[in-house]
């Protein structure tokens, strides 16, 4: 069958994942529409936009959303804010949709294909590597990062007979000992409301965490921050778990509800409280609460931190590869 490639707005591929969601495997959350559209936004200039859908007839079979610039090409967003990133292929289309894009980057002067950090499970290694060296592409792959996630079990019972012995015994020690400091709640705000309010508070808590925080959240960076929480909330994916100790905020995350997996975005706490350990203690009760909801994996996203092998986390590696499209 004929293959076309046509170039798409952010807007028509909203409809596209709304209309075609269960045809296209739209992983990671990093690369759906509307987070796709809020990185563009706020960090796109300079890049010319490449949004281009295969298709067979008029079905597509995949989405390629890029950035060019002087005969560069990657996935949009960037390893600060995006934790691995994948092209949209429609399961069973990968050589179709590979080898159409390739045709179509090669005429357009493209002379370079850098994916960024990539998952073992992207499209672009279990496929588009093969692909790229049978056409004598030449290709580098090398180990970037670490991201960490967890199979959620049934029970919240059932996730603490996961951990350590030594880990699950002083998650409980925590748990009592913060209980006992005063009046404790927690929440999960499952959001498609105002969320200024809420970021204003997560925000001035980040910035209290740790000075590399503070430093990171750039007027930019904050900009982008807000917009992405706005979007993500009318997408019904945004999640904030707040911890209150008598009526105060003490620590926060930032986290987005897709695909029967609970994704851990960012956090903060204030330190005045350390010697409660609110900050682990908030993902904690995070993860419980995933776990009610019937999650079936807590995603850490990318980093190494102690506190999320502490928390039952597992390391996925993570891959930058480049392909020579000469």
């Amino acid at each position: 069958m004929h293959v076309s490639i046509t170039q798409e707005s952010f807007e028509s591929l909203a409809t596209c994942w709304m209309t075609f969601r269960g045809q296209l495997r739209w992983q990671p959350l990093f690369v759906l529409p509307v987070w796709l559209k809020v990185w563009w936004q706020n960090f796109g200039s300079g890049f010319e936009l490449y949004l281009g859908a295969v298709r067979q007839g008029e079905r597509i079979i995949g989405i390629a959303p890029l950035l060019i610039r002087e005969g560069n090409a990657s996935i949009i967003g960037s390893a600060d804010v995006c934790d691995y990133l994948d092209f949209i292929v429609a399961p069973g289309s990968e050589n179709d949709f590979f080898n159409a894009l390739l045709d179509d980057l090669t005429k357009r002067g493209v002379h370079r294909l850098d994916p960024g950090p990539l998952r073992p499970d992207s499209t672009v290694l279990t496929h588009l590597i093969d692909i790229a060296k049978s056409r004598k592409y030449a290709v580098s792959c090398r180990d970037e990062a670490v991201s960490v996630e967890m199979d959620l079990p049934v029970t919240w019972e059932e996730y603490l007979e996961m951990l350590d012995k030594k880990q699950r015994h002083e998650l409980r020690r925590k748990l009592r000992r913060l209980f006992g400091a005063g009046d404790v709640v927690y929440r999960c705000l499952k959001t498609g409301q105002e969320v200024s309010g809420f970021m204003d508070t997560f925000l001035k808590l980040f910035v209290l965490s740790r000075q590399e925080k503070a430093d990171f959240l750039s007027p930019k960076m904050e900009s982008f921050f807000r917009s992405l929480a706005e979007a993500m909330a009318e997408a019904g994916l945004l999640r904030f778990g707040i911890l209150e100790l008598d009526s105060v905020p003490v620590a926060m995350t930032l986290d987005f509800d897709y695909d029967d997996s609970l994704y851990l975005y960012n956090s903060a706490y204030d330190p005045r409280y350390n010697y409660l350990s609110v900050g682990l203690l908030c993902k904690a009760l995070c993860i419980k609460e995933s776990i009610q909801d019937g999650k079936k994996k807590f995603d850490f996203l990318k980093g190494d931190e102690t506190y999320k092998y502490h928390l039952g986390g597992k390391d996925i590696p993570l891959s930058r590869c480049e392909i020579t499209l000469v």
